[in-house]
């Protein structure tokens, strides 16, 4: 018997001898070119025209307080300029948590300082906090009243009771010191300070506010309620 070929027969030899089939891809034609850079510019377009619809509430709300003023009034408290945003500074909560001060994000924030120990100054914004942010009615729920403690004295026990609906918060004192910004000559406890609920710092009550004087900045707070109604509701949410 003869011997065999190990290799496999080629089935069709002609395929062999056929050419390499190479695909060209055509270029674009001049026209094509620029009705994909009209394209891409539309695009562009379109894309600034929604985050410009997305910021118009908050915008509209700002100018109208600020600018418009339907009543003429000036504001009674101060305007910081330019803003500063929440720091990502860590907080310590009652309850020994700790989280950054940026979560309080979400909410109108009307904030104190004050050390554990709580002078009577301290107690008396305490108290305004809390009236304040109860006069605004079926508004309240849009608006947290925040207690930020820069040293590590305990909160005194008799206090507790009155502080159920308040958020309080051991904070270092020199970080707080590069955020906070209190008027010239006065210390950071000496005022009440609002933060809006993108986390800006942007109004700073004079250090005289007493439940006298409160009713003017009750007059700032139905502002801001009224002019951020349109985009700002209840509730924290993530921002």
């Amino acid at each position: 018997m003869s011997g065999s070929n190990s290799s496999h027969p080629v089935k069709n030899p002609s395929a062999l001898d056929r050419p390499l089939g190479l695909t060209v891809h055509s270029l674009p034609l001049p026209g094509e070119a620029e009705d994909a850079v009209e394209r891409t510019v539309r695009g562009r377009w379109r894309l600034l025209a929604v985050l410009a619809v997305c910021a118009a509430p908050v915008v509209a709300s700002y100018f109208t307080y600020y600018v418009i003023r339907p009543d003429g009034r000036r504001s009674y408290g101060a305007l910081i300029e330019p803003q500063r945003p929440l720091p990502a500074i860590n907080a310590t909560g009652l309850d020994g948590k700790t989280a950054p001060l940026t979560a309080l994000k979400g909410q109108w924030l009307l904030i104190s300082v004050a050390g554990g120990g709580c002078a009577p100054a301290c107690e008396r914004h305490l108290y305004l906090q809390r009236q304040l942010r109860e006069s605004l009615g079926k508004e309240k729920d849009r608006m947290d009243w925040v207690w930020l403690v820069p040293d590590a004295a305990a909160v005194r026990a008799s206090l507790l009771p009155a502080l159920g609906q308040a958020t309080v918060l051991q904070v270092r004192g020199d970080e707080l010191g590069r955020w906070l910004e209190p008027a010239p000559g006065h210390r950071l406890e000496d005022h009440l300070y609002l933060v809006d609920p993108l986390g800006n710092l942007m109004l700073r009550f004079p250090a005289a506010l007493d439940t006298a004087s409160a009713s003017q900045a009750k007059r700032d707070l139905d502002r801001l309620m009224r002019a951020s109604g349109g985009w700002d509701k209840p509730g924290r949410e993530v921002r």
